[in-house]
Order: structure tokens, then C-alpha cells, then sequence
């Protein structure tokens, strides 16, 4: 029987998972391949996923593991499901090669996308709050990066469709997508030196004490406590990366505040960290410590202004997304003015 071609490819744009993260089981319903097998005198004494992976080397020892977990695997005539069993020379047997939803990930879906500018180097898209950037455990279809693939299809020949920065699932707002390899990497290369300037409005719990802007200077890692957070870090003690926030008031009132926030760094849940450091976790945000407030369950967070100089025009641009209607409402049911944002 012929070698799947869907399970694994050496396309850049195909990446697999990052190896750390916990990966899904088979699709069931998938197209399956009976693969025997016989151990050899050079797989004596090794682990079973280790002899895999010699006797089947076009296909990954995660990928192998995944089939020997959801019981594909058999031998002797008895299903094995532990990669670590020890095999001997002699014995056979057949593994069962399903693909797996990461392997599925990488495929178009037609969506509804709102493209604000658009040219043959890049697009800019106002992303709904909702909607995954790329694939990963847990949500391997129905991800921006699908509906990039159907809205385009040179974008397979790029490395994530063309994705060069995110959004959280919950942040809606603007976003900058190659369409070329030459602009992806040149877009690359202006988010690396903080060229490319991204401004966000926030809806955030407490009202707002002090000075109207607050510049935040503080390094942001994963949590000890809590490997699912981020969280402001030692950088003597714990990893992490330089985080920089400038958050600017624009309406205070008894239930909450609106900041316009400036990313001068991009660190992963920077604003949403930097703002709970100051007492001020979004709304909706119940992840660092807000909660669904005026009708609001999402994080209130929503990337308004992209400004940065194109890649190969060298033309200054700059675009605006409005704000959303949950957004809205929420801010207008708690008396909140948003509009210098």
C-alpha cells in the first residue's frame, strides 16, 4: 500500500508542533496504511518506539509514539501501547498509520476574512475576537492560518501561510500577512528592531489612580507557579525576556477604566500582564485575574493602529480597525469614553 502523503511533509510552511507542547491522538476517521514489520538483529533489546523508528524512518518517533498511544500498534499478535516494551530479534508485527490532526492542520478553509489593505507583498487584516492565529493541540483547523490558505493559494509556498506576528484568540484588531517570501522576511526583520509600531485600546477593571501615562518596564517569563501564565519575572532567577509598555488613560469611572496601550517589545501576553501588575486585569480576562463584566466574556483588548514602512514600497503606512460592537457596548454600559484611541 502507498506511503500516506498527508502525515508528513518537508514543506517549511509544514511545520510540526513544537515537541514540547502535548500532542493529539489519531483521527479515527481517517484513511489508515497496514505497515508489517520484523524486528532485527540491530533492533534487539531497544525500546519499541526506537525500533520503530528505524524500521519505519520516513515518519517521526513523536508521530510513531502517537500511533503505539491509541493502540495501533500490535505484536506477536497482541497490541502494544507502551513505547518503552523491549523487543527482540525475530518478532513481527504491523503498525496501523492514520494521520494525526496536526498532520490534517495545514489544509484551506474557506472563512470570512476582513482585509483592510491589500497588495502583491502583504496583506493587512482586522482579525475577529475568536479566532486562532495558527494550528495547535487543541485547535488544528478552523485557524486563521486555514482561512489565509484558502483566501490564497501561493500562501502554502510560505512559512505559516505568511503569519509573521499574533493575536491571542480573544484580541481582535489588525494584523500585518506576507504574501512573498521577500516581504515576510523584510516584515521579520522590522518587527525584530520595533519598527513595526502596534497601539491597542483596553477595557480593563478598577479605576485608573495616578499619573494619565504610565510608562511599564518589566520582564515577562513563563510562571513558575503556573506553566499555562505568563508572568513578570527575575531575570536573575527565572527566564524571561525585556518587556516594555507605555499605557496612556483615556476614560476613568468607578466600574473600570480605557488605556490606549503602545507595545514598544512584543512578549507573549505582554499588555494583559503588564496591565493585572498594576491592578488593572482586562475584562474578561479571567486568565490574570478579570471577569466578564457588561456583557463583555472575552479579553477587552482590541489592536486598533498598525503603522510600520512597507517592506519593498518603503511608503509610510498606517491603518486603523474600529472597535467591535462587544467592545463597544461594554464600554458604553459602563459610561467609558474610548474615542481619543
Amino acid at each position: 500500500m502507498k506511503q500516506l502523503p498527508s502525515i508528513i511533509s518537508t514543506d517549511p510552511s509544514h511545520a510540526t508542533p513544537d515537541p514540547a507542547e502535548p500532542e493529539e491522538g489519531a483521527d479515527i476517521g481517517e484513511p489508515s496504511e497496514l505497515r508489517p514489520f520484523v524486528i532485527g538483529t540491530a533492533e534487539h533489546g531497544q525500546r519499541l518506539d526506537r525500533a520503530l523508528a528505524a524500521l519505519v524512518p520516513e515518519f517521526s518517533r513523536s508521530y510513531l509514539q502517537q500511533m503505539l498511544e491509541a493502540g495501533l500498534v500490535v505484536l506477536q499478535g497482541r497490541t502494544v501501547s507502551k513505547a518503552s516494551a523491549t523487543v527482540r530479534a525475530g518478532e513481527a508485527g504491523q503498525i496501523e498509520l492514520r494521520p494525526t490532526p496536526q498532520s490534517q492542520a495545514f489544509r484551506p478553509e474557506a472563512m470570512p476574512i476582513t482585509v483592510i489593505h491589500e497588495d502583491e507583498h502583504l496583506r493587512v487584516i482586522d482579525k475577529p475576537a475568536g479566532l486562532v492565529v495558527h494550528p495547535a493541540p487543541g485547535h488544528w483547523n478552523g485557524t486563521l492560518l486555514n482561512g489565509l490558505l484558502a483566501l490564497d493559494p501561493k500562501a502554502v509556498l510560505l512559512p505559516r501561510a505568511g503569519i509573521v506576528h499574533r493575536l491571542d484568540r480573544d484580541t481582535s484588531g489588525l494584523m500585518v500577512v506576507a504574501r512573498t517570501r521577500a516581504a515576510m522576511d523584510a516584515l521579520v526583520a522590522l518587527i525584530a528592531a520595533r519598527e513595526v509600531k502596534r497601539q491597542y485600546l483596553a477595557l480593563a477593571h478598577q479605576p485608573w489612580v495616578g499619573a494619565a501615562a504610565r510608562q511599564v518596564d518589566a520582564p515577562i517569563g513563563r510562571d513558575p507557579r503556573n506553566r499555562l501564565r505568563m508572568a513578570i519575572v527575575d531575570l536573575e532567577r527565572h527566564p524571561g525576556k525585556t518587556a516594555r509598555t507605555l499605557i496612556e488613560r483615556l476614560d476613568s469611572h468607578a466600574d473600570g477604566c480605557t488605556v490606549r496601550c503602545t507595545l514598544e517589545t512584543g512578549r507573549t501576553h505582554q499588555i494583559r500582564v503588564h496591565m493585572a501588575s498594576l491592578g488593572h486585569p482586562l475584562v474578561g480576562d479571567a486568565l490574570y485575574g478579570g471577569a466578564p463584566a457588561a456583557g463583555l466574556a472575552r479579553q477587552g483588548l482590541h489592536a486598533f493602529r498598525l503603522a510600520f514602512v512597507h517592506p519593498v514600497t518603503n511608503l509610510a503606512m498606517t491603518f486603523h480597525a474600529p472597535v467591535p460592537p462587544d467592545l463597544t457596548t461594554a464600554m458604553q454600559t459602563l459610561g467609558l469614553d474610548y474615542n481619543r484611541a
